[in-house]
């Protein structure tokens, strides 16, 4: 921007009209500056932090019971109607369903094994098959069965179908042979907070939200 030099007096000095018109020009000039300079860029909003699960029923009354819903493989732990704990979970995959239904818990044991599945492994002693039934399969000569491990097993059906510690590979997805795999953390509480004919409540849907 060109800018004629102030204007001056008789004295040789710049008169007072002369330095306010030059001050106002400077600060014309700053002014323009400043607009130039582009935007401060904001800073990136961080994604919502994933939750596996959350639990606040250490210590709160009323009767326990479960209700699992296959559709969102989620589990919701209640204290009387109070809700104290979700997590996801992994039901049966559509080869090997989990049953619906009103069910209660008959049997708790802390290290259980599968008498079903379990891996393969051959004469060298490394696995074979990771999925193996030993019901429906043949064990070939020279290899040996591993049952599959249950931490802290809840029974709720005659034919094997329970709680227990397991893998959830991708939470909101089917993944066992029919029963419910719980994180380690959320297995320990509920064990810890469920007995012996704690109603459990399988659903294939779950309720819509009003509104």
């Amino acid at each position: 921007m060109k800018m004629d030099l102030p204007i001056r007096s008789t004295s040789g000095k710049p008169d007072a009209g002369s330095l306010g018109l030059l001050a106002a020009l400077i600060t014309m000039v700053g002014l323009s500056s400043c607009a130039s300079k582009p935007p401060e860029p904001s800073p990136a909003a961080e994604p919502p932090k994933f939750v596996m699960y959350h639990w606040e029923g250490d210590g709160v009354p009323g009767s326990p019971s479960m209700v699992i819903y296959l559709d969102t493989q989620k589990a919701e732990f209640y204290r009387d109607d109070k809700l104290v704990g979700w997590t996801y979970v992994a039901t049966g995959k559509p080869s090997h369903p989990t049953p619906t239904g009103s069910f209660r818990i008959s049997e708790k044991t802390s290290d259980k094994v599968s008498n079903l599945y379990g891996k393969l492994l051959g004469p060298d002693g490394k696995v074979v098959d990771s999925d193996f039934n030993v019901s429906k399969e043949v064990l070939p000569e020279g290899h040996e069965f591993l049952p599959a491990r249950m931490p802290l097993f809840m029974r709720l059906t005659n034919d094997g179908v329970g709680l227990h510690v397991g893998p959830i590979p991708r939470p909101g997805a089917t993944a066992s042979h029919g029963c419910i795999r719980v994180p380690r953390y959320m297995a320990q509480k509920f064990f810890a907070n469920a007995s012996i004919g704690t109603p459990v409540t399988i659903v294939a849907t779950s309720p819509v939200a009003p509104g």
